[in-house]
């Protein structure tokens, strides 16, 4: 499940205490979702202030908020079957267990980053890109892609925003945003150095940063003051980055239809004057009077 592979994942890069705690919490979970601070504490050998700071570099708004989430995940995963899991590459594997794999491997991509989503940090998203005087989207290979996917949507509603995948590129512009704008960075694992430079680069800047990244301790959601993330189960998907594109053009969704949804009176109206400028130019009006 997404918390304890962040936990597997980030286990070197903990400090000694921390790395005690989380083996306890890999190997009792159930027990730990039952604790209080103090108990898990005394469990683990470790202290009140070593849980409070491994629940913070998590991103966890407290003790309380991690075995919330936790104990979610714990029950979601009894309810499983094993054709829930996430399924692999498999030589030879008949079409129609292809086409299954991949929407069973989509469904679970969604319903794990709609899980993991924190609505006040969505919300400051929203807020902040709807003040924004303009927007940067940066992300590299597939992390590129959703980029773009944001940024066609972006103009359809008239926000200034650009996309970057080149690394000179994105730091050229970062380093002319200021603090009435906005910097997205995308990055599936969080460790992409030149998504991770440009962003750094545009909060120095004084611009807003907001990352969206796989759920978990990592580089880049460090770097930002709004953090998203998304499921980050996917092991040996991770050859096509098939389910981490589509969990993170799901929070993209998200964001476009919340910021559209709130300020419906600023956005309808250039939404729809752009769907029929559209129209209007590439003959689809014309026919459609015929």
């Amino acid at each position: 499940m997404s918390i304890r592979n962040a936990i597997r994942d980030r286990m070197d890069a903990l400090h000694p205490k921390e790395r005690e705690l989380a083996a306890y919490l890999l190997e009792h979970p159930q027990e730990a979702v039952r604790m209080t601070i103090s108990e898990l504490a005394r469990a683990s050998g470790s202290s009140t202030a070593t849980v409070s700071r491994f629940c913070r570099a998590f991103h966890f708004n407290g003790f309380s908020d991690f075995k919330l989430k936790l104990g979610a995940e714990l029950a979601q995963q009894l309810a499983q079957q094993p054709a829930d899991q996430y399924q692999d590459i498999v030589a030879g594997n008949p079409l129609p267990q292809i086409v299954k794999a991949i929407t069973d491997n989509h469904i679970r991509s969604l319903t794990d980053t709609t899980r993991l989503l924190d609505l006040d940090q969505l919300q400051a998203a929203i807020a902040a890109l709807h003040q924004a005087a303009r927007i940067d989207l940066y992300g590299v290979a597939t992390s590129g892609i959703v980029a773009q996917d944001f940024y066609q949507k972006l103009i359809r509603i008239g926000k200034a925003a650009a996309a970057f995948s080149d690394p000179h590129m994105m730091l050229t512009s970062a380093a002319s945003l200021s603090e009435r704008d906005v910097a997205v960075a995308i990055s599936y694992s969080g460790e992409t150095p030149e998504t991770i430079h440009a962003l750094r680069c545009a909060v120095k800047q004084g611009a807003t940063g907001i990352s969206i990244t796989q759920f978990g301790s990592n580089t880049l959601a460090s770097a930002a003051s709004v953090r998203l993330f998304t499921s980050s189960s996917e092991a040996g998907m991770r050859r096509g980055d098939m389910a981490s594109r589509m969990a993170q053009l799901h929070v993209v969704d998200i964001l476009f239809m919340g910021l559209v949804s709130e300020h419906f009176d600023d956005y309808v109206p250039r939404l729809e004057s752009s769907y029929q400028t559209v129209r209007q130019y590439t003959g689809k009006e014309e026919e459609h009077s015929r």
